[in-house]
């Protein structure tokens, strides 16, 4: 049985605990917050024990995996201590916000030899990841242009995320989905342009193009800035020379309804009528979780996001910041 430590009782911490209670093969035996208050309920609500002492917690002999579902200034911090501890780590996006910083989780997990991986959970989506089998088996042929998004309105679940310097604003938390996707999908990034709109908690709406190394391009928007009331959106259409796929996801402030969120994903070729693709009702966080807790329990190579992977997205991402600051086409 793998035994997990989460580290964050928010929105994101009560979602993986939630998984790991569910998965056959996990144990969540504590977890961490410095909010006694918040702690203690979620040790009750996911009976598992309370540290206020992070440390204890990562210390602890019989842990196989520390999830770390922390605001994004912290998670170099934490990385480093469970990496150092010999621990697994999973960690919920971003992965961090500066190169610098990439650069020694890099080091002191590869270091470390324990597996980690970044909570993409795109990579696990069941609709994205049929959009990649359909890229990958030639049904779309050759792809000429992509273009996503993903809006919402400004997250109200901490003052936290309104200092840039401790989130990196919409540009990190929710921006990043979609380049990370895209990448995952195509490939390397050979240049980047973008344009968007800065407030005091950072860029919060982003338009960016992205210019691949194998000659697609891609147009993603995200913002968080969205007027009240608007519904969390993510769409997704890429079109090739053999056809254009479409996925359209619409549900409520903050994903809380994804159960019930209006979701469809269709196939569109020359004079053939449109086609409505089946795909297998799943919670893509579960997906995530149980393919971590699969690798550290059979001991298998984390392969659909490596540490490597999760350290190019971040160079993208600098890229785009880069861009949107000097108005300039930024070459990686």
């Amino acid at each position: 049985m793998i035994k997990v430590g989460i580290i964050g009782a928010g929105f994101m911490g009560k979602t993986h605990g939630k998984v790991y209670n569910q998965l056959k093969n996990t144990e969540l035996v504590g977890i961490a917050d410095l909010s006694s208050d918040i702690g203690k309920q979620y040790a009750e609500d996911y009976r598992c024990s309370y540290y206020q002492n992070i440390n204890e917690l990562i210390s602890r002999e019989d842990i196989d995996i520390i999830d770390i579902c922390l605001p994004t200034f912290l998670h170099e911090k934490y990385v480093i201590e469970a990496a150092n501890e010999g621990k697994n780590i999973l960690l919920e996006k971003p992965f961090t916000l500066t190169k610098e910083s990439a650069d020694r989780i890099y080091e002191t997990v590869n270091k470390a030899g324990v597996k980690f991986m970044v909570g993409q959970v795109l990579r696990f989506w069941p609709e994205y990841v049929k959009i990649k089998d359909c890229y990958e088996q030639g049904d779309l042929g050759k792809m000429r242009m992509i273009y996503a998004n993903r809006l919402a309105q400004m997250p109200n679940w901490s003052e936290w995320f309104q200092d840039e310097s401790k989130s990196g604003g919409g540009l990190f938390d929710l921006h990043l989905h979609d380049i990370d996707y895209v990448i995952h999908l195509l490939g390397a990034v050979e240049e980047v342009y973008a344009v968007g709109q800065q407030s005091t908690s950072g860029w919060n709406h982003i338009i960016s193009s992205l210019t691949f190394s194998n000659g697609v391009r891609a147009c993603i928007e995200g913002s968080n800035k969205m007027t009240t009331n608007y519904p969390f959106t993510m769409n997704f259409r890429g079109t090739g020379d053999k056809g254009t796929i479409e996925f359209k996801f619409e549900a409520g402030f903050n994903l809380e309804n994804r159960d019930s969120a209006q979701n469809s994903l269709v196939f569109y070729q020359e004079s053939k009528s449109p086609r409505l693709l089946t795909v297998e009702k799943q919670d893509a966080y579960y997906n995530e979780i149980k393919y971590f807790a699969d690798c550290v329990d059979n001991n298998w190579p984390i392969e659909v996001i490596t540490l490597k992977e999760s350290k190019y997205v971040l160079d993208v991402v600098l890229a785009i910041k880069k861009s949107l600051e000097t108005g300039k086409v930024v070459k990686l």
